[in-house]
């Protein structure tokens, strides 16, 4: 920037006295040319004490500078904003990838599982009923414990998630309540260690006769249709870990998507620790009014995005 500087000086007045350095006495006869005309000689002390000098600085500012200034900080914005639309396109086609890849995952999974439960579930009552005796304890045994197991899990995931996961297994689920990086997270751990029973379970009531084999065999089945549920419901309908379809639209899949994310913000201490009868959870600590928030919440930003 380029500046012009002006000084101005002002002092005032003086009158000079008789002294010993001033020429002759005040009896000496003087002419006005000669008053005038003193020879003064320098005394900077004496001159510095009876002047006082007041000096103004301007700042002429240059116009054609200061608007070059301002066009480079408006092309800086520029930059900085183009970098911001880069950055989030890029966030945006690592989420989408992340999505395709658990998406993959799930649906392998869930046919894969969903396959051999039908095929374990037919060829265990083919030969059964091979002998042409039908087993209707067992076949009976067999059902109420695939439905008792699915809805028992609803309240054993709850009370591991409030007494172990958010306890001494915190470190491992702690990575569920943090932004996810990749399409996994230290999390997913959980649904295969809850996987190695129901398959225990299957595979003893399947390759054996009997009461407790059929019992058995119904339990790894109902934990195995709860597992399913449950990665549809929370992986897919609440954390948007993949596309649900038409899921999304049930009103009661909605208000347990809301109460489980109401868990993901504290208000309430964490609770609700289930996720199929989370409402019912929120209900008994007052929260209804903060779950009907949330589920308006979301349909707001369901119909926005469509």
């Amino acid at each position: 920037m380029v500046a012009g500087i002006s000084v101005a000086a002002s002092s005032r007045s003086f009158r000079l006295g008789w002294g010993p350095f001033l020429g002759p006495k005040p009896n000496s006869i003087i002419t006005p040319t000669y008053l005038f005309s003193l020879p003064i000689r320098r005394h900077d002390s004496m001159i510095r004490s009876s002047r006082r000098r007041r000096t103004t600085v301007c700042f002429v500012v240059d116009d054609e500078k200061l608007s070059a200034q301002f066009e480079s900080r408006g092309e800086a914005e520029e930059i900085e904003k183009q970098i911001s639309v880069v950055r989030l396109a890029e966030k945006m086609s690592r989420k989408r990838s992340e999505r395709f890849t658990y998406l993959v995952a799930a649906v392998m999974s869930s046919f894969g599982i969903t396959s051999m439960a039908v095929m374990a579930v037919y060829y265990r009552f083919s030969w059964q009923m091979g002998g042409g005796e039908v087993p209707y304890s067992e076949m009976f045994g067999t059902f109420a414990l695939s439905v008792g197991a699915a809805v028992g899990m609803e309240f054993w995931a709850r009370w591991a998630h409030r007494a172990l996961w958010h306890a001494s297994l915190w470190h491992m689920h702690e990575s569920h309540h943090k932004p996810r990086e990749g399409p996994f997270e230290l999390n997913d751990v959980f649904a295969i260690t809850n996987a190695v029973p129901a398959i225990a379970l299957l595979y003893y009531g399947l390759f054996h006769k009997g009461l407790i084999p059929g019992l058995c065999f119904g339990a790894g089945l109902g934990i195995t249709v709860f597992g399913m549920a449950y990665m549809f419901v929370h992986d897919g309908l609440v954390h948007k870990r993949f596309p649900v379809g038409p899921i999304a639209k049930v009103p009661y899949l909605r208000r347990v998507a809301a109460a489980h994310q109401i868990h993901h913000t504290d208000k309430f201490k964490g609770v609700p620790y289930g996720l199929f009868l989370g409402p019912k959870e929120l209900e008994e600590v007052g929260g209804v009014e903060e779950l009907e928030k949330e589920v308006n919440r979301r349909m707001k930003l369901s119909n926005s995005s469509s």
